[in-house]
């Protein structure tokens, strides 16, 4: 009788949360599953410092992402609760850096743009808070190296494919595009010099790409509208300063049609849509984002597992749980390219 009657207050604060109705409960709620969230992706770095998805794949993007949802906690590489996960994250990045600029492997990664974009957004992340004198001097140099790689990389149409232009013959894509836009607005925020012409033509590829009913395709070459390549093109215009853009309202008016239900998960990648709608709604603040907030935390509550992970998606737990907790920690104001 105790145990059904326990099922019950669960089920019943769920779909409480799940209602828009913030409760005390529900509130303790989000603390304790980003507190054992936290727990299980320290738990998960490897030896070496790096986390990896499903079968070792793409540990430099893993790492990142898995460093950013730690650095949004509040830790840093001297301070914190999970200092030396931060510390041991940035050391295996750093180990990554090639002389060429690229921070990564391309002979074990077929994808290794977003390993890059990635990568280079959380050690921007770290050397704004960076104290020691030695690390930041590694930190700026690896980050310079790395914004020039990403220029190179650059496609002529101004986006960036999986792999660098040269390597993929000129092919980009919306979500890499993204990501290495973001990667340079943190650079740039961190005192990294970015030229100029590279965010232009990035901001330039954005337009070509929007469709007439405000949703941006796969690629210049097309694919049609996709709701979350869409939701990440408005942070990515955010990140480059681009707030009244004349295309913002038109692409936020198509994320609200396609993104608002947060149960439509009909369109794909759920988890990535939202890591990016997210920030934009943040970003916009008010009754919106309120609204919106409540309802996320609540889906992204009632998932997690016991254990503090998440495991849809096919790219595994330790991305899934590094983009939730992302999403749960964005009013903690930690990291700079997040904040309103």
């Amino acid at each position: 009788m105790i145990a059904k009657l326990r099922v019950a207050i669960v089920q019943a604060t769920g779909w409480l949360c799940l209602a828009g109705m913030v409760t005390t409960a529900c509130a303790a709620t989000h603390d304790e599953v980003v507190d054992r969230g936290l727990e299980w992706l320290a738990g998960a770095q490897s030896r070496l410092g790096h986390w990896s998805a499903n079968d070792g794949q793409y540990p430099t993007a893993m790492t990142a992402l898995s460093g950013i949802a730690l650095l949004a906690e509040g830790s840093t590489t001297t301070q914190g609760r999970f200092a030396e996960n931060v510390r041991r994250a940035v050391d295996y990045l750093v180990s990554r850096s090639r002389d060429n600029g690229l921070i990564g492997d391309p002979t074990r990664d077929n994808r290794y743009t977003y390993g890059h974009g990635f990568a280079m957004l959380f050690l921007s992340q770290v050397l704004g808070e960076e104290e020691d004198l030695d690390r930041r001097t590694a930190l700026v140099d690896i980050l310079t190296r790395a914004v020039a790689f990403t220029g190179e990389a650059q496609t002529q149409a101004g986006g960036w494919g999986y792999v660098s232009a040269k390597d993929g013959l000129g092919r980009d894509e919306g979500s890499t595009t993204i990501t290495q836009v973001q990667a340079l607005r943190g650079c740039r925020n961190a005192g990294i010099p970015v030229p100029k012409e590279i965010i232009d033509k990035a901001i330039q590829y954005i337009r070509d790409c929007t469709l007439p009913n405000g949703g941006v395709q796969y690629s210049s070459q097309g694919g049609g509208a996709r709701p979350a390549i869409t939701a990440a093109a408005i942070a990515c215009l955010f990140n480059a300063g681009q707030y009244d853009n004349e295309f913002v309202p038109k692409l936020l008016d198509f994320c609200k049609r396609n993104l608002s239900d947060i149960s439509n998960d009909g369109f794909g990648h759920w988890h990535y849509a939202h890591y990016y709608y997210s920030q934009v709604m943040y970003r916009e603040g008010g009754a919106e984002w309120d609204d919106y907030r409540d309802r996320v935390y609540a889906k992204l509550v009632t998932e997690a597992n016991r254990d503090g992970s998440w495991n849809q998606g096919y790219i595994g737990p330790v991305y899934t749980t590094a983009i939730n907790l992302t999403i749960l920690q964005l009013e903690n104001g930690t990291l700079p390219v997040y904040q309103r």
